[in-house]
């Protein structure tokens, strides 16, 4: 969920530390709405906060130093969330994270809120627990719990040889406790009622997790977990042989009712921030240019930014997702890598044997037969989606479209078509289709207005067709890249088995600052694809260039002109049974750095800053296309000068978004950034749209489905609701 904002970069270190899932509790670590961060000298801008169309309602608050996550109604209207990250220093339970509902209650599904109550904004040791008008936020199961037959712990990782990968059995840096970022919650039902079956839970962790755990409602009403046969997904030999997952943030329930899971690698960025490997290019070095992704299989990779702060032949600059490296060893070791020493710190021995091939991770990861035994689940990575920091996609009920939005400084929102309905295919490595890029194109959206006065118009780049076939042919070319590789490629003199010494690591470091590192994608290979792509569109290119756009999906879209200026997209959601004419709601956290002008002055978009972000909506085309983001709820921005009434009721950097079966909207927040409210609590808002009877032509199916539908194992929806 979490990415470091320029803005941020004062918690640069901290987030290395301690990982970004614990970054919202290390800097929320104080109740006082003095610490939350503002600045005096931003003017408060027009609009923010606002809810530019239809109206908001804050339906609870979740406990001290928690994101809001993974909301999932069920079919009797049942509300559930996880909690995650929360504060250690919260009373039990609410130290600890893990899934749980509000009982006795239901949405009623009638499009209005008038069925719950506001709360008051939390105060004192309210703060400490999630906390709703009414109903009881009740715990199903926790961060470590045993289950499995007490095989396992619920959020934990094993190696092949079944031990947890933890901070005490490996040496090496960790992106967070494990379970401890329970993120998307996704149910798959095993009856028609809706009220047995699986749910399926990500932890936002490297390495990732994704949690089956068996639900069921009882007679009275309440939900209840079972344990005991609860299982962690990526324990199992099918999801190691893919690479495992990283960072399982948000995701989708599939039209053909599967999990998907969705990989937040915010360690793929090659070039900072705005800048572009043409740039690079031109300077003939990458001093001040270069991103984390060069840097991967870097022995210790996380601590390259620290290096760069260090050499004198540098100046240091700050290296885009160096944080993000953290918890890299960990999946090694989850793969099997024989684990090396620590020594005086973190580990400078190089991984060897067994070592995470980069281009594996950052995907949309569909879970095949859900509802199988262990052994038969069959985990699918899309690669033909792109690679991306991926937050969530939304597929549309053509079952061919589907649009992603990429978290952090300087990303894109993108679109896949496939070429026929993806549940088509009897194999899901046939999968093929074409990518996209967004191109803004108003004026007016780079004229310094408020961003709640100006609508996006977004045109999109085809960037490339390839099958999920070809592109994973091309990641395994990269499967034997290790640590070692990273010295023997880039030192002179040096070979695997030999000392590794600060001289070496060094060498190594200002060869790969200057020209670029040898072993995986080059610059020049990248260049070469945009100047072919320019000259002869993008199914010209040479086609040992077509692995470009998909592997290196950020560089690509940003050498043709993309608009990958969106900083932190952490949302995208639409009814389950969209049609054209209904809407697709877009969730961007925050509204500044390369949004905003003057900070991106000559960009596609640059308009008024607002620090807690803008929630767009764009009605669907006749094919699920999307051409107008309209902007119909403004967060605040973290001045000192806003009413703290507005504030408290007002969205702070939405994350989640999920479109329910009557057309409202739940607005989850990741806002320990700041905002001068009452409460430091991140909430769940309702957003009730100006009419939610308002649906799409009726009649007829919807395009794209004249190809037979396929299964892809038990649907569990219900009515078109999640």
């Amino acid at each position: 969920m979490e990415d470091i904002s320029r803005r941020s970069l004062m918690r640069a270190s901290l987030a290395a530390a301690v990982g970004a899932g614990a970054v919202g509790v290390a800097s929320a670590d104080s109740h006082d709405r003095a610490t939350r961060e503002t600045d005096d000298d931003d003017t408060q801008t027009d609009g923010a906060p606002s809810v530019v169309v239809g109206s908001m309602k804050r339906f609870s608050t979740t406990a001290f130093g928690a994101e809001m996550t993974g909301p999932y109604v069920f079919e009797d209207g049942s509300l559930l969330h996880s909690l995650q990250h929360p504060s250690r220093k919260n009373e039990q339970p609410w130290n600890r994270a893990g899934i749980g509902y509000y009982k006795d209650f239901q949405f009623d599904f009638d499009g209005d809120n008038d069925d719950f109550e506001k709360p008051d904004p939390p105060e004192g040791k309210e703060q400490d627990f999630v906390r709703s008008a009414d109903p009881k936020f009740e715990m199903l199961i926790q961060e470590g719990d045993p289950i499995n037959g007490n095989s396992e712990r619920w959020g934990i990782t094993q190696t092949p040889d079944g031990v947890d990968v933890t901070t005490e059995n490996f040496a090496g840096t960790s992106y967070g406790d494990s379970g401890y970022n329970p993120d998307a919650n996704h149910f798959v039902a095993t009856n028609d009622d809706g009220t047995e079956g699986y749910l399926f839970t990500n932890d936002e962790n490297s390495p990732g997790n994704i949690m089956r755990t068996p639900l069921s409602q009882n007679d009275d009403g309440e939900w209840e977990a079972d344990a005991e046969n609860a299982i962690n997904t990526v324990n199992t030999e099918a999801f190691r042989d893919i690479g495992g997952t990283r960072i399982n943030c948000y995701g989708d329930l599939s039209p053909w009712g599967t999990p998907i899971s969705s990989e937040e690698n915010y360690a793929h960025p090659r070039a900072n921030l705005t800048g572009t490997i043409s740039d690079i290019d031109e300077a003939e070095s990458g001093e001040g240019l270069r991103a984390a992704a060069y840097f991967w299989n870097r022995p210790n990779p996380s601590e390259i930014q620290t290096a760069v702060g260090e050499y004198d032949e540098v100046d240091g600059w700050y290296v885009q997702g160096y944080w993000n490296m953290v918890g890299v060893e960990h999946l090694a070791y989850y793969l099997g890598a024989d684990p090396v020493e620590a020594g005086d710190g973190n580990p400078v021995e190089p991984i060897g044997d067994e070592y995470p091939n980069p281009y594996r991770y950052g995907y949309h990861v569909d879970i095949r037969n859900p509802t199988a035994e262990p052994e038969e689940i069959e985990p699918v990575k899309y690669y033909v989606m792109g690679r991306a920091a991926w937050e969530a996609p939304d597929i549309l009920p053509d079952e061919r479209t589907v649009y992603g939005c990429s978290d952090g400084d300087s990303k894109g929102i993108y679109k896949f078509v496939a070429d026929r309905p993806i549940p088509s295919y009897d194999d899901p490595m046939d999968v093929a289709g074409t990518l996209y890029a967004p191109k803004i194109t108003n004026d007016e959206a780079s004229s310094g207005k408020s961003p709640a006065e100006v609508p996006l118009e977004v045109e999109w780049l085809p960037m490339g067709h390839a099958s999920n076939r070809e592109i994973e042919s091309w990641i395994a070319e990269y499967d034997d890249v290790t640590q070692a590789d990273y010295l023997e490629s880039h030192v002179d003199d040096w070979s695997e088995g030999e000392d590794v010494t600060e001289d070496v690591l060094k060498e190594a470091d200002l060869e790969v600052i200057e020209n670029g590192n040898q072993d995986y994608i080059s610059d020049e290979d990248i260049v070469e694809w945009a100047e072919q792509y320019e000259e002869r569109g993008p199914d010209g290119v040479d086609e040992e260039l077509r692995r470009v756009p998909f592997l290196e999906t950020r560089a690509a879209a940003k050498e043709i002109g993309g608009s990958i200026e969106f900083n932190k997209a952490e949302g995208v959601d639409s009814v389950d049974d969209a049609r054209p004419g209904d809407y697709i709601y877009f969730g961007i956290s925050e509204f500044n750095d390369d949004l905003a002008g003057p900070t991106n002055d000559g960009g596609d978009i640059a308009l008024d800053r607002v620090d807690g972000g803008v929630v767009y909506r764009a009605e669907l085309g006749p094919r699920y296309d999307v051409s107008t983001l309209e902007p119909v709820v403004v967060g605040p921005d973290f001045t000192t000068e806003e009413a703290v009434d507005d504030v408290d009721d007002s969205l702070r950097n939405v994350d989640n978004v999920y479109v329910m079966r009557d057309g409202r909207v739940l607005l989850c927040e990741d806002g320990w950034r700041g905002a001068n409210r009452s409460y430091p609590n991140d909430a769940l808002y309702v957003y009730e749209p100006e009419d939610t009877d308002r649906r799409g032509p009726p009649g007829g199916e919807p395009p794209g489905r004249d190809d037979p539908p396929g299964r892809g194992g038990d649907r569990g929806r219900g009515n078109g609701n999640r």
